[in-house]
């Protein structure tokens, strides 16, 4: 028996004992709205009589009057009035078809109105006995200021399972007045479970008379209870994608991506705080100003790979960055150990301790992958010096992954393999996301030497990742990675498991992001929908794991055509891409104001006018660039521009969407045509741009409707000199004459 509140103990009894103020009838499924002297609830009945109770109202030591009670086919509005103030309560089925439904609560205090303390409002019921006699499983909720989310299934009595999901862009105002938080809103410890509103201080009432948004919640009802990690990961994804098709939706704005681009290349060309001479090479510093630690290959390389990709795009010749770059890899290799290394070797004696792995052949798992896999890029891409590193290093790379088994511990030491530190907490296991990281680097390495060994080792890396579940995600970027790598291994074996496992690491990300808008504190500056968090824990989103899982989603889609991928995972994947897009560039100091950017920094320094991306970005009330100006995210914009533009030689002008876009064709008869990616049930941004000193011409838009073919209009975009703008459908074939 599970030990509860008073709050609770008294609950199930009051609802009991109350009469239902109106029903309503959701596939099959019933919803009955009950008022108790302190609370208001909405009791889901699940067709074979199980019920769980929802509570939009709670007012302490209160007791509620309820003034008004309007219902129709689709909602039903309630008034209520107590001593501590009013509330409205609309209570909506809005989508045919799924049992889902959402309630809106809104409260007016009758005084200033402190919190001090909340109730969760989620309460599994339990048919002639107590809540404490419930027993439930939770497979994921918020942590830190991610989505509120919760999915949980109740399986004593067997019920089923939950979707729940807090829209908390809804309670901004609330958070403002109060100066709190909406991170770890949406949790608990069973049987007292769900949302919670913040308590807010002793200074920050809810002013009289004023009204706030206090719950927009989503519930979707499932009589399944998923019972493995894969039904539970692909049926968060359908649950999660369901919800998203109603949650309001942030707009999206046209960022001038290439002359963010020229600006930042510009930054990292010119400015001393990028750059450190060693060795006889230039090499980047990992952040501004960071003079006294060692270059790192990992640095280099997430700098290098972006930029070679932008200069592939540019049609124009290497950049000086490339040569540079390219210049200083040699230096990284250590004879004795015969592999690429983190630090470089003639300076690793300066590291100075300060962190776990700033010491000598001290290794994070991921550190050993991570260059060698933009090293096997630039092999395939013909470069000899970045082959003959790759395969001088590979042997050390397969012979460290036998000694683990696979299975890949936090630190260990390079020459004798001794493991320093094996799990990232007590009982969670060691970074679990590095055997997809293997398996991605060993299908390149086989790719480019046609070697099965190589496919052989990728194969039995990535059965490690089986039964690991949300679990499997330890960094985001090499998490993105090893989607495109397991749906690979997919189509080499057509081995089921390996589709399955493409679909846990997309659902590892989705479990990671924050799909709601923080308008509170510094928030009001930028934009946070979809933001995409660095590890599990992480109290802030970071520009290189963001940039680097908007390139590793790309892959995953491209590895993807032909495939029958679940539809939730195309719409999903799309709006991610689309919504980074529309938020890194916050990234860069110059788009914020200087209020917002943290006087102490852990590492380097923050010049506010320098176009290279801050590592963090904080809560709403937290200041950003705490951890440094990351020269190391400069591949932001590199990114970009290659995989979201599509230039249109020598007529003037290109191509941007939102969305990822495939199959561009230029006819001679000044017609392009292309695919954009993504859900014909959503839309996203198309633009027109032009190119410089060059004349644009008069362009049309057209998408294909059926067996119709329909105009897109342009709208109207004011101060945009150059740029034509449209809304397009996801999943669209278009057409663009001139």
């Amino acid at each position: 028996m599970e030990a509860i509140s008073a709050w609770t103990a008294i609950a199930q009894i009051e609802v009991e004992n109350s009469t239902p103020l109106a029903e309503m009838l959701l596939q099959g499924y019933t919803l009955k709205i009950f008022s108790t002297p302190t609370a208001l609830w909405v009791v889901a009945y699940w067709p074979h009589g199980k019920k769980v109770a929802f509570r939009p109202v709670f007012a302490a030591n209160d007791n509620l009057e309820v003034r008004d009670v309007v219902t129709d086919s689709n909602s039903t509005l309630l008034k209520l009035q107590g001593i501590t103030g009013s509330y409205e309560v609309n209570v909506q089925l809005p989508e045919a078809g799924r049992p889902l439904f959402r309630y809106t609560t809104t409260f007016t205090p009758a005084f200033d109105f402190l919190v001090p303390f909340w109730p969760r409002d989620i309460m599994p019921l339990f048919k002639n006995g107590k809540v404490q006699n419930t027993r439930g499983t939770v497979h994921a909720q918020q942590i830190g200021t991610r989505s509120g989310l919760m999915y949980f299934s109740v399986t004593t009595p067997k019920t089923g399972s939950v979707f729940y999901f807090q829209n908390l862009t809804a309670l901004n105002e609330y958070c403002q007045e109060t100066e709190t938080s909406a991170g770890d809103l949406v949790g608990g410890q069973w049987p007292e479970i769900g949302f919670k509103l913040p308590v807010s201080g002793k200074n920050k009432p809810l002013p009289a008379g004023k009204e706030f948004t206090i719950s927009d919640a989503f519930i979707l009802l499932d009589e399944e209870i998923p019972e493995d990690n894969f039904r539970i990961t692909q049926q968060f994804m359908n649950h999660l994608a369901d919800i998203y098709l109603l949650l309001p939706k942030p707009d999206t704005e046209y960022h001038d991506w290439p002359d963010i681009l020229q600006k930042g290349l510009d930054d990292l060309s010119n400015h001393k705080g990028c750059w450190k001479f060693a060795d006889g090479r230039s090499y980047l510093n990992a952040y501004v100003g960071d003079y006294d630690t060692p270059p790192e290959s990992m640095v280099q390389l997430a700098v290098l790979l972006p930029l070679v990709d932008y200069d592939k795009w540019s049609g124009e010749d290497h950049h000086p960055v490339i040569e540079t770059l390219k210049n200083g890899l040699e230096n990284f290799y250590d004879k004795e150990l015969k592999t690429i290394v983190r630090w470089l070797p003639a300076l690793d004696h300066k590291l100075d301790h300060s962190e776990e792995q700033k010491k000598p052949e001290v290794m994070d798992s991921w550190y050993l992958h991570h260059p060698l896999m933009n090293l096997s890029r630039l092999a395939l891409e013909g470069d000899k010096v970045a082959e003959k590193l790759l395969m001088d290093s590979i042997d050390y790379v397969i012979r460290v992954a036998h000694e683990f088994d696979y299975e890949w511990p936090v630190f260990y030491k390079m020459a004798t393999l001794e493991i320093l530190k094996k799990e990232t907490k007590k009982g969670e296991g060691g970074e679990k996301d590095v055997p997809g990281s293997y398996a991605h680097l060993m299908l390149q390495v086989y790719d480019l030497t046609g070697d099965k060994k190589y496919l052989n080792e990728a194969i039995k890396a990535a059965r490690k990742l089986e039964g690991l579940g949300f679990d499997l995600f330890y960094q985001a970027n090499n998490t993105a990675f090893s989607a495109k790598t397991l749906l690979r291994l997919y189509k080499e074996t057509k081995d089921e498991l390996f589709l399955n496992l493409a679909y846990v690491t997309i659902a590892s990300i989705l479990k990671n992001v924050q799909l709601w808008d923080c308008n509170y504190g510094f928030g009001k500056h930028v934009p946070t929908f979809f933001s995409v968090y660095p590890l599990s824990d992480a109290p802030y989103t970071a520009a290189y794991e963001e940039q680097e899982v908007f390139s590793g989603l790309h892959v995953f889609l491209e590895e993807g055509d032909g495939l029958d991928i679940l539809p939730s995972v195309k719409l999903l994947v799309a709006e991610m891409i689309k919504y980074i897009i529309n938020r890194v560039s916050y990234y860069y100091p110059p788009r914020l104001p200087r209020e917002m950017l943290s006087d102490e920094v852990k590492t380097g320094e923050i010049d506010p006018n320098l176009w290279i991306a801050l590592e963090d970005l904080q809560d709403g009330w937290n200041k950003s660039g705490q951890v440094g100006q990351e020269v190391y995210g400069a591949g932001i914009a590199f990114g970009i521009v290659p995989r979201q533009f599509f230039k249109v030689k020598d007529e003037g002008f290109m191509v941007f969407t939102e969305y990822p876009a495939v199959n561009f064709r230029v006819s001679k008869d000044n017609t392009l045509t292309f695919k954009v990616r993504g859900d014909q049930r959503l839309q996203c941004r198309l633009a027109i741009v032009q190119m410089e000193e060059q004349q644009m011409p008069k362009v049309k838009v057209f998408i294909k409707k059926g067996n119709k073919t329909v105009e897109v209009l342009p709208e109207d975009v004011k101060d945009k000199k150059g740029l034509a703008a449209f809304t397009i459908t996801g999943n669209s074939n278009v057409r663009v004459e001139w």
